[in-house]
């Protein structure tokens, strides 16, 4: 396929996305990034009081209240010669559908770990995720300035429970409140930290004499025997070895004190590699959509309800794969359904604008009434089908209920709005009036809670309900499938697509259930 002029725009694209476990400090970081390139003129804090400026990135009530992030955000700035898509994701296991799906949009990832804390639970499973799709990760070991671990047992840990090669960008000189910067290897120099500065110093060669002001000797003698030991110990850094997804070049930093994080960002420019091709189906032929081909296509890897709860929007978050989009453009989804797209927008988190232009590798949102969903596919010809995005089944089953009786309705449309973010799921009982929420655990739940108490000003309550497990059911005959249905109709339910799900009370009543009807399919994931 002809590569056209305007491939040059998407080889300016890093579209990346920020994984860690909760409470490491990516949306400080994240903050901070956004600082260190200009697009904004005063950092944000997580646990900000009084005055203090909330994060951008959190731009939800809930998320501002309570400090975490539950939603995915986009933001797109430019730094250097580059347009870069930051893809800021949830940290919390609850909300680790919502990060699979951002990471499928991503073409790299920074991984946030925590000095003292080093390889932690969802960091792991999120590092899986990434090696599925082999997603090049960027490491940045935040918190030096306070206590931390011995910096060759935390890369010895990442090689370990990773499989990953290990390469130090940088070495620490001591943590906490002896924390006094980081020898950059490469370039050898040093990059001071003082904790009274507002702004990050400029690095200073090994031998310059001002550098005992910022190291002193006792200090650099312990940083050189630090480096002797750890030389010979990793790999050499090898930019294809990276990009194909095996090794890891570490940084370290304190993204609350913004130290590091300009180094950080360089990086993701001279390494992170742009879009590439995007595999995808067209006419049931496998092909590979280069991002310089003519035709505009791309993927909804989320949809986001209420940003502007005023007017009751939905936003289908779009990753671009291919060609030149220009607003004003005709899409069709592969439901032959078409789209003139008047209203393109661009992300700051809850801020946007209008996109005249976007390209491959560029996330855009288009506003629309219900009509697409995650894992839709849009291309000029209707014909691209991108590979979709599965739905999990929920591993928390809850009754809703309205306090209001009379507001019943408004409650069901929504939960049908929510759960078409894709987040939650809704199961709505062949018999009876029952709502069921489907939820990975307690946090989605009162999260849910109070988006409809601030979104919709309904009170909802969550109850217990019979049912434990939910999973989809299908069968190639249809005569066995609705025998099935007739038997169960007590436990027979459909999701907001309109597919049949069966709910149980236990994995026992599942196993039974394939055991006497071997006809009938049951799965835990749903591709759409």
């Amino acid at each position: 396929m002809t590569e056209l002029p305007f491939a040059s725009e998407a080889g300016r694209r890093r579209t990346f996305a920020i994984i860690s476990h909760p409470d490491a400090g990516k949306t400080t970081l994240t903050e901070n990034l956004l600082f260190a390139a200009g697009a904004l003129r005063l950092a944000g804090q997580v646990r900000a009081r009084g005055q203090s400026r909330r994060t951008s990135s959190d731009w939800m009530k809930i998320e501002r209240e309570r400090g975490i992030s539950v939603s995915s955000s986009v933001m797109t700035f430019e730094y250097r010669d580059c347009t870069v898509n930051l893809l800021d994701t949830p940290g919390h296991e609850d909300f680790s559908e919502d990060t699979y799906r951002t990471l499928t949009a991503a073409d790299s990832a920074v991984m946030v770990l925590d000095a003292a804390k080093g390889i932690e639970p969802q960091t792991l499973k999120l590092f899986e995720v990434c090696r599925l799709r082999d997603i090049p990760i960027l490491t940045f070991i935040n918190k030096m300035d306070r206590e931390a671990r011995d910096p060759l047992e935390i890369l010895e840990e990442i090689a370990d429970k990773l499989a990953l090669d290990v390469v130090p960008m940088q070495w620490p000189a001591g943590s906490g409140s002896r924390f006094c910067g980081v020898q950059q290897i490469a370039k050898n120099k040093f990059l001071p930290f003082v904790k009274e500065q507002d702004e990050v110093l400029p690095s200073l060669a090994m031998d310059d004499p001002d550098l005992v002001k910022y190291l002193p000797e006792e200090e650099r003698l312990e940083l050189a025997e630090a480096l002797e030991l750890a030389d010979g110990s990793f790999a050499e850094f090898s930019k294809d070895s990276y990009l194909e997804g095996h090794l890891t070049p570490v940084y370290y930093g304190s993204a609350l004190r913004k130290f590091g994080v300009r180094e950080l960002l360089d990086a993701l420019v001279d390494l992170a590699p742009p879009p590439h091709a995007a595999s995808a189906k067209k006419s049931d032929a496998d092909v590979q959509q280069q991002p310089g081909s003519a035709e505009v296509s791309g993927f909804v890897f989320k949809v986001q309800a209420n940003m502007d709860p005023n007017h009751r929007d939905r936003i289908a978050f779009t990753r671009l794969c291919s060609g030149e989009f220009k607003r004003g453009m005709k899409l069709k989804t592969t439901f032959g359904k078409s789209m003139t797209i008047s209203q393109p927008l661009m992300f700051f988190a809850q801020e946007r604008g209008i996109a005249d232009t976007a390209y491959a590798g560029d996330v855009i949102g288009i506003p629309n009434h219900g009509v697409l969903r995650v894992g839709d596919s849009l291309s000029q010809s209707g014909k691209l089908q991108f590979p979709g995005l599965p739905n999990f089944a929920p591993e928390l089953l809850r009754r809703a209920r309205p306090k209001d009786p009379m507001k019943a309705k408004h409650l069901r449309r929504a939960l049908e709005s929510l759960a078409e973010e894709g987040v939650t799921q809704l199961f709505k009982p062949m018999i009876g009036s029952d709502m069921i929420l489907g939820a990975v655990g307690q946090l989605q739940i009162e999260v849910t809670a109070e988006r409809i108490a601030n979104e919709y000003k309904l009170d909802v309550l969550f109850e217990p309900c019979p049912y434990s497990i939910a999973r989809w059911i299908s069968a190639s005959d249809r005569a066995a499938l609705q025998a099935f249905s007739d038997r169960h109709k007590m436990q027979m339910a459909e999701d907001v697509d309109g597919d049949a799900v069966f709910l149980a009370k236990s994995a026992w009543e599942i196993n039974y259930a394939q055991e006497k009807f071997p006809d009938i399919s049951f799965t835990a994931t749903k591709e759409r």
